[in-house]
């Protein structure tokens, strides 16, 4: 297949991803400053922060995610198509698999841009310190856990 067919069905398929999501908000101008972000969620787990749509439905979403210091993520997986992520700040160490193997981990700092595929199983820590991270994805997600096999 030549190049000039790959880009046209890559913009064919992107437009079919977007189009849909992007009509719902189409007359709908966003703006968040910095200072009137709110995280949200429960103690010893990631805070998260809507910036745009809404993640637990159909539709394209925005969200900020924060980690304290020290937070590990066990495995899971999310049902979204496509995720990508963008490290806003601090280092995020990211590995992919089933169970967790810290020598799989790979840091990412401040201005990677990863993406992780529909139902991949990954794993990461904030092992220096705070890391927040800007996930722009096609909603409805979700957190799917994978059991741990027992230390011996």
């Amino acid at each position: 297949m030549g190049t000039r067919t790959v880009s046209l069905l890559l913009a064919i398929c992107t437009a079919g991803v977007w189009a849909p999501a992007h009509a719902q908000n189409a007359d709908t101008s966003v703006v968040k400053l910095p200072q009137d972000i709110v995280y949200k969620g429960l103690s010893g787990a990631p805070q998260h922060a809507t910036l745009f749509g809404d993640s637990s439905q159909p539709g394209l979403y925005v969200d900020r995610i924060k980690f304290m210091p020290g937070m590990k993520v066990m495995p899971h997986w999310h049902p979204d198509t496509v995720r990508t992520v963008l490290v806003m700040s601090g280092t995020f160490y990211f590995a992919v698999g089933e169970q967790w193997d810290e020598s799989k981990l790979k840091a990412y700092p401040a201005g990677t841009l990863y993406s992780e595929p529909a139902r991949s199983p990954h794993y990461a820590w904030a092992k220096d310190g705070e890391v927040i991270l800007q996930v722009t994805a096609i909603g409805p997600t979700g957190n799917v856990p994978i059991p741990q096999k027992s230390q011996q």
